[in-house]
């Protein structure tokens, strides 16, 4: 029998994962890798879309807002059935959450909220966000909860 508060491996990890994602390949990939590890640590997994609003200049053109609307809603059709499918595949269960925002203030309200024990997002692959810092390097700047970022 191991003492009480004791590390015991196999049973100790991430209870609470969330994972961020947007259709990205490396999403996708992040996806994958948290429902591995929702598998393998028995761990509950919640996926998190953030759909961003349209651009301030959507609304110079006539109806650019609706489609930036039906996009968004496309994408989140698409990544919910993926992701569904793919959990069931391997057995685990998963929360899927689809909100609208800013997505570092999203994924930070839900991980904070769950609470998160484990939050996993994709590498940016946009260039300007070696600049102005990427959902990735914003969430481990905050410190709230050990970040994965999958390449």
């Amino acid at each position: 029998m191991t003492a009480p508060g004791a590390f015991e491996r196999g049973t100790d990890g991430p209870r609470v994962i969330l994972v961020g994602v947007d259709g990205s390949s490396t999403s996708l990939r992040a996806a994958a890798y948290a429902a591995g590890l929702a598998r393998r640590q028995r761990s509950r997994l919640v996926a998190v879309h953030v759909a961003e609003a349209a651009p301030p200049m959507a609304g110079w053109v006539p109806a650019a807002q609706a489609v930036v609307r039906e996009a968004a809603a496309e994408v989140d059709a698409e990544l919910r059935r993926e992701i569904l499918a793919a959990a069931e595949q391997l057995g685990i269960e998963v929360d899927y959450r689809s909100v609208h925002g800013d997505p570092v203030a999203e994924i930070s309200r839900i991980a904070d909220a769950l609470p998160a024990d484990a939050v996993l997002v994709g590498a940016s692959e946009q260039a300007g966000h070696r600049v102005i810092g990427s959902v990735a390097v914003r969430l481990v700047r905050m410190g709230h909860w050990p970040v994965t970022v999958v390449p």
